[in-house]
C-alpha cells in the first residue's frame, strides 16, 4: 500500500476505534439507544472511508498494473474480489414530507 494511503487508512481506523470505545462505554452505562446508534453510525462511516481508501489504492496500483500488462481476466478477478468487500453507498434516511409522520409515508 502506498504510504499516503496507509497513513489515511490508519487515521480512519484509529478514529473508528475511538468511537467504538465510546460506544462500548455508552452501552455499559445504558445510554439512550438513539445516541448509541448515532455513534455506531460514526464508527461505520470511519470504517467505510478506510475501506474506500484501500479500494482506491488497490485500483490505482494492482488493477492499473494488470491493465498496463493487458491481463484482462486478472483485471476482472481483481475488481470482483475488491467489490465483494465494498458495501456500496450508505443509504441516507428518507425524511417524511412536511405534515406527515414516518408511518404515513409509503415504503
Amino acid at each position: 500500500m502506498r504510504d499516503d494511503d496507509r497513513t489515511s487508512v490508519l487515521k480512519r481506523l484509529r478514529i473508528a476505534r475511538g468511537h467504538l470505545d465510546g460506544v462500548i462505554r455508552m452501552v455499559e452505562a445504558d445510554a439512550y439507544c438513539p445516541d448509541v446508534m448515532k455513534q455506531l453510525s460514526a464508527v461505520q462511516g470511519s470504517v467505510q472511508q478506510a475501506n474506500r481508501r484501500v479500494l482506491r489504492n488497490h485500483l490505482e496500483t494492482c488493477v492499473a498494473e494488470a491493465m498496463r500488462a493487458g491481463r484482462t481476466e486478472q483485471i476482472v478477478d481483481e475488481l470482483m474480489e475488491a467489490l465483494r468487500f465494498d458495501p456500496g453507498p450508505v443509504a441516507a434516511p428518507v425524511a417524511a414530507p412536511a405534515g406527515t409522520t414516518p408511518s404515513e409515508v409509503p415504503a
